[in-house]
């Protein structure tokens, strides 16, 4: 872990000493540079459209939402570099509930260049969440993917693996809009809205959401492949990919054949709005179910204003896994109001699960609705040389119904504590 933390101090100290934070001012207008002499505001790696409107894979995000980070320009070719770490004590109530201190982690450089007749883009992106440990860490009602290749982890988020995208974008203007291609290994296809830890409304908090496998665990996906067109506000792009999910084995890179496909558009209707409906199947997701295929729906609409002191972001998303028959809704509003040097955020999740019980339980099986709210604050105590330091909680409660008072306790109450240090954030 030191090894990589003076990699990431190695990297800053690199940019030149014109690198920007941000390149909006809290209105989501273009800034110039130090001499006032260029518009800051660049076009994208998929298209002419904005560089602030492209997040995760090949989601689109509102362009009004910040771009915290270093950047450098040389000509007309960019690098960016993005990141955070977060220390946390992790606290989840109830019987089923667990304590542990662990850190997450993620690291991700962009660049992009003219090439030809378009524009070549790259983007790594890296964490150490594999030195958590094989069982992540504890998660009230959190289902999906296994510790061990045996048995499925339940009440515990996963850990990301090490290399979270690898991948490499080539688009060519036409007209207004653009034609682009996307591969990656490991990289995120055509499926649900930016993933959590890209949203400007939940990237703060450090808890995964309960619907993550409702709207966006694809976004590292072994082997993708996506050919997409835009034009001014309209998105469109479609994926082959491997769609199962990563292994215990966290810090590999797995190989797979392209079997599920996704296909999804987007609308901008402004710098503030953005909005997707997509579809996928989902060939063998689970190593531990592997004859089970899913069929995911996702619709989201995220906006992002200017406010005073900083931005205000949201993201209501809905997901739909279809599975063996039957049909799992999944429900997400979140939001994060900054306010000078304080960010306020919370989360609500509701979804209906049948993964909470293993043999030889009699509940195997049974589908139940739960629901979850988070509520939290997060505050920059320090900022120098490009690193920003943050202290922050926040704590949950939940909605469970009465079949699930033995296990969980009536009440159980979860909160978690933090201090994150950001790249230029």
């Amino acid at each position: 872990m030191k090894t990589i933390d003076a990699l990431i101090l190695l990297a800053l100290a690199t940019l030149p000493a014109e690198a920007q934070m941000d390149h909006r001012d809290p209105a989501g207008m273009a800034m110039p540079d130090t001499n006032g002499a260029q518009d800051m505001t660049m076009s994208g790696a998929l298209g002419p459209q904005a560089m602030e409107r492209e997040a995760s894979g090949t989601s689109w995000q509102p362009e009004a939402a910040p771009m915290h980070g270093l950047h450098s320009m040389r000509g007309d070719s960019m690098l960016m570099l993005h990141g955070w770490m977060d220390l946390v004590y992790d606290d989840q109530g109830g019987p089923r509930g667990d304590e542990k201190w662990f850190s997450p982690s993620m690291l991700m450089a962009m660049a992009q260049t003219p090439a030809g007749p378009g524009t070549l883009g790259g983007r790594a992106m890296l964490s150490l969440d594999p030195a958590i440990g094989k069982g992540g860490y504890p998660l009230l009602l959190q289902t999906g993917e296994t510790a061990d290749g045996v048995t499925p982890l339940v009440d515990r988020q996963h850990p990301h693996d090490l290399f979270m995208e690898l991948a490499a974008t080539y688009s060519v203007p036409v007209g207004e809009g653009s034609v682009f291609g996307y591969a990656g290994l490991p990289g995120e296809p055509a499926l649900g809205p930016p993933t959590f830890m890209h949203r400007a409304s939940g990237e703060i908090n450090p808890e995964a959401p309960l619907t993550h496998h409702w709207l966006d665990s694809t976004h590292i996906s072994f082997g993708v492949l996506t050919l997409g067109a835009t034009t001014q506000r309209w998105k469109a792009d479609a994926s082959v990919f491997n769609g199962r999910e990563p292994d215990e084995n966290r810090w590999n890179i797995e190989t797979r054949k392209l079997d599920s496909y996704s296909g999804r558009v987007t609308f901008n209707p402004s710098a503030e709005w953005s909005a997707q409906l997509s579809h996928g199947y989902l060939a063998s997701p689970e190593a531990l179910e592997p004859d089970v295929a899913v069929h995911r729906t996702t619709a989201s609409i995220a906006n992002t204003m200017a406010v005073a002191g900083g931005h205000w972001s949201s993201t209501l998303a809905f997901g739909l896994n279809r599975e063996s028959g039957a049909s799992h809704p999944g429900v997400l509003l979140e939001s994060a109001r900054e306010a000078g040097a304080n960010t306020f955020f919370g989360r609500v999740d509701w979804l209906r699960t049948q993964h909470l019980f293993e043999s030889p339980s009699p509940l195997v099986g049974e589908e139940f609705g739960v629901g979850k709210l988070s509520l939290g604050a997060v505050r920059k105590v320090y900022e120098t040389a490009g690193l920003s330091f943050s202290v922050g909680g926040v704590g949950s409660a939940y909605a469970l119904p009465a079949a699930l008072e033995p296990a969980y306790g009536k009440h159980p109450l979860s909160f978690m504590l933090f201090l994150r240090a950001a790249i230029a954030g």
